[in-house]
């Protein structure tokens, strides 16, 4: 497995169209295109890593799988009646299907969705309150304490973050938010700004690899059907309208961050992180998709192995 990660971090190294770093966010903006890391986390433990997988980025979006989690513990099958389990086809930030469906996201992984879903998670407490929560969630399954929010990033998408607060406002107009809507914005905007290396994302997700549970500790996050449930929302999912494209070619649960990060599940298998900043035109990290079909096609590991 080793030998695997050095050869991929090889060849990504060599590939001289590495896409382009999201400009929307100006702190985003700042970082680096030539940086790449990949790392491999086993259920028992094993972590394999290749590259600069010790750099913090930006996780963005791939938070919403620990916030979808989180949802499902508090609200379980209820949450389906506020957001939707469909792809979108639409970029992450559209409003078009909001308008046709009545305020009612696609899918929990657009905006929409996850802002949706920031606001069920919140059931009347304060954006301090709950991100304390999803930090306190995310330090478990990492196994370590030193996971936190980048304040930058935070305040660099306040500033910019418009469309989202558009797409929170059009929501609250069809009476679907329960908290005030900036409160939950704030709250958005912040666990979108969580800092983590691959190391720790890898590792964090490796309970949707285990059947539900976190290997370290042996408690049961969640069933093995919602972790599946889970896995097949990332699939479907998890990397907007981009999403069929990387089912195609990687062939497994994934989730995508304009940070550049993306988190994929080879269930029964590991626990797969990889990260370079340079996007492509859908907003899903170019080298990073790369890397993991070469991946996928050197491990056999796919949902669609036989």
């Amino acid at each position: 497995m080793q030998r695997i990660v050095d050869e991929i971090a090889e060849q990504m190294a060599n590939v001289s169209d590495k896409g382009s770093v999201a400009t929307y966010i100006p702190q985003l903006a700042q970082v680096d295109p030539n940086q790449f890391a990949i790392t491999v986390a086993l259920p028992n433990g094993e972590i394999y890593s290749a590259g600069c997988s010790q750099t913090l980025f930006s996780i963005q979006s791939i938070s919403k799988v620990f916030t979808l989690t989180l949802a499902l513990g508090k609200l379980g099958e209820a949450l389906w009646a506020r957001v939707g389990r469909e792809p979108s086809g639409d970029p992450f930030n559209s409003i078009v299907q909001l308008e046709h469906e009545n305020g009612r996201p696609r899918n929990p992984f657009i905006n929409a969705g996850a802002i949706a879903v920031a606001d069920a998670i919140m059931q009347g407490h304060k954006p301090k309150e709950i991100l304390a929560e999803i930090l306190r969630f995310i330090r478990f399954l990492a196994n370590d304490d030193a996971i936190n929010i980048d304040e930058k990033v935070a305040q660099s998408e306040q500033e910019t973050g418009n469309r989202n607060a558009s797409l929170a406002f059009f929501m609250a107009s069809f009476g679907h938010f329960e908290n005030p809507v900036d409160e939950v914005l704030g709250t958005y905007f912040h666990h979108c700004s969580i800092a983590m290396n691959t190391v720790q994302l890898a590792k964090a997700g490796r309970f949707l690899a285990n059947n539900g549970i976190n290997p370290d500790t042996n408690c049961v996050v969640v069933s093995s059907k919602r972790a599946k449930r889970i896995n097949s929302l990332m699939l479907m999912c998890g990397h907007y309208d981009g999403s069929g494209e990387f089912a195609y070619r990687v062939g497994l649960p994934g989730k995508s961050g304009v940070g550049g990060g993306i988190l994929a599940i080879a269930p029964g298998e590991a626990s797969i992180a990889v990260w370079s900043p340079g996007l492509d035109i859908i907003g899903n990290s170019k080298l990073g998709t790369q890397a993991l079909e070469l991946f996928t096609s050197k491990t056999g590991w796919s949902v669609f192995s036989v």
